[in-house]
């Protein structure tokens, strides 16, 4: 016999772990521990219980047969326990035991251990089946608890749909009893002449607003339709009918079917009122630019250059530097104008002969003597230009009247008085 050599519970672990069962024996000092002991010696036993047994032998006086006695109690001594995976004595064998009894010992704890395994696969199958049932009826409760609701949404509709209509009904039928009690009246009152003008007015505002309809229905049904006349730029026109909900691109594509390439690229416009339709417009409906039930549309050829199109001045840096020195310039002319300008001769002021010209042609040809002819010439010609309306005296000019002489030089003060 192959004894365990660990403790119980190493022992405990290693059935477990093999399947097998764990059997204790418990033995003392007296002939009969010994005559048993001898038969779990035995070969037959041994072979036995080689595959099926996890065997530990226990002194009756240790503390391990004292721990063991709280668990299972120990009624004699010699004592061999046969216990099952789930802790449970298979069999109990007090006492003398022969070596056929003992060989047929780990059969039956065998058998009845495979029994014990059948019984609670059998357990465990009936607890699947009864979960299985459970969770049938658990869906089918909450199938009938979803059918019940759902019939119950419907009858609530059910009502709220027929008390509408009853709503509705009762209204008509209000509607109808307004209408007949004013048509009784009507009738009634037909005899006075206010009644009857009431009546026609209000037959005429009945056909009015039927007119109203009718011409709202029309309308409806022209702005299905857009109508659109193409003129071109040499006064020919073409007309076409597109849908409401067609795209200008769609117009536009049309038109370039037509004209093909006789005005090159071109856009449509609109002239009363004036609008020219851009790459955005394209993706829009007729109806959407107004352009239904009809329109007149304007090919518009794009020639020259963009008006996007930014041209490059010229002139480069000489152009800045002439903007900001031409104000210096000016007032340096101005200044120079007074400054060089010398008192006239009184011959200055009158014609001008040959023998009064410049000789700009003598002279040492030195600059200065060049300069002073060249000047001279120009405040003469300036003084030329000047109106006979003013007289000169040095750098100050004043009017001059053609009746006054040189003897009398009237002021006017400030009240109108003349002073001499």
């Amino acid at each position: 016999m192959l004894w365990f050599g660990g403790s119980i519970p190493a022992a405990i672990i290693s059935a477990k772990e093999q399947s097998s069962i764990f059997v204790v024996v418990i033995t003392g000092d007296d002939e009969v521990s010994a005559q048993i002991m001898s038969s779990w010696e035995d070969d037959r036993v041994a072979e036995v219980s080689h595959n099926c047994c996890v065997a530990i032998k226990v002194d009756a006086k240790s503390e391990t047969c004292s721990q063991f006695s709280q668990i299972y109690p120990v009624v004699c001594i010699p004592s061999s326990f046969f216990i099952g995976e789930n802790g449970i004595p298979l069999e109990v064998v007090a006492g003398r035991c022969r070596t056929e009894h003992a060989s047929l010992v780990p059969y039956r704890c065998t058998l009845t251990k495979k029994l014990e395994e059948r019984r609670d696969q059998k357990k465990k199958e009936e607890g699947e089946i009864k979960e299985m049932e459970r969770r049938k009826m658990g869906k089918e409760m909450l199938d009938f608890k979803r059918k019940n609701e759902d019939e119950k949404t419907k009858r609530i509709m059910d009502e709220r749909s027929r008390e509408k209509a009853e709503e509705k009904a009762a209204r008509e039928r209000v509607k109808a009893q307004i209408a007949l009690d004013r048509a009784d009246r009507a009738a009634r009152y037909a005899n006075n002449q206010e009644e009857v003008e009431a009546a026609r007015l209000a037959a005429l505002q009945a056909r009015q607003a039927e007119a109203e309809a009718k011409k709202e229905i029309v309308h409806r049904e022209r702005s299905a339709i857009a109508r659109i006349q193409f003129r071109l730029p040499d006064g020919s026109f073409f007309t076409r009918q597109f849908s409401s909900e067609a795209r200008l691109n769609e117009a536009r594509q049309f038109a370039v079917n037509e004209v093909g390439n006789r005005y090159g690229n071109f856009s449509l416009a609109t002239m009363f009122p004036r609008r020219e339709f851009t790459a955005d417009d394209l993706g829009k409906t007729l109806l959407e630019l107004e352009l239904a039930p009809g329109a007149s549309i304007v090919l518009l050829p794009q020639t020259g250059r963009p008006n996007n199109t930014v041209v490059q001045s010229g002139g480069g840096i000489w152009a800045v530097l002439g903007t900001i020195l031409y104000p210096l310039l000016a007032v340096w002319r101005f200044l120079s104008g007074f400054l060089f300008t010398s008192p006239a001769t009184p011959g200055a002021a009158g014609p001008r002969g040959p023998a009064q010209q410049p000789n700009t042609t003598s002279g040492s040809g030195s600059s200065s003597s060049s300069a002073e002819p060249k000047r001279e010439t120009l405040r003469k010609r300036t003084l030329e230009k000047q109106p006979v309306d003013f007289k000169r005296d040095g750098k100050i000019h004043r009017l001059r009247n053609h009746q006054d002489s040189e003897d009398e030089n009237n002021t006017w003060n400030g009240n109108s008085t003349q002073q001499m």
